[in-house]
């Protein structure tokens, strides 16, 4: 399971939204192999008041990415260069204006469709 919430100014990201979801969507489905109906995205996006990050600009945009544990260091790694790539390509996002963080949780601690996380059979691997 991977949920994912995204930061960032409404005025400069509310008419993006479907492209910086397809992005990331893309990135995780590529490279952790996730099926491309498992998508969870959430869009916080505040008022530029309300996101005071000084030594950014405007396009900053915050990614968490809320999963199960299991992953190897090396899947994370590869996620985090490829979503910065493609940020870049598709997004014209520079490395500067994006910030990614991997929050891991053990199975058994996830409700999902009236289990607990570790009684689900899951149709795609977490172990990558």
């Amino acid at each position: 399971m991977t949920q994912i919430k995204i930061y960032g100014r409404r005025d400069v990201w509310a008419d993006r939204r479907r492209e910086v979801s397809d992005t990331l969507h893309e990135c995780l489905t590529e490279v952790w192999r996730l099926p491309e109906d498992k998508r969870f995205h959430r869009f916080l996006l505040l008022d530029a008041e309300d996101l005071l990050c000084p030594q950014r600009s405007e396009r900053y945009l915050i990614v968490e990415i809320v999963c199960f544990t299991g992953r190897t260091d090396e899947a994370k790694r590869d996620l985090i260069r490829t979503l910065f790539a493609r940020a870049q390509e598709r997004l014209d996002l520079p490395a500067a204006d994006l910030e990614i963080v991997i929050i891991e949780s053990p199975q058994v601690n996830w409700g999902i469709r009236g289990l607990p996380g570790d009684e689900l059979t899951l149709t795609y691997p977490v172990s990558v």
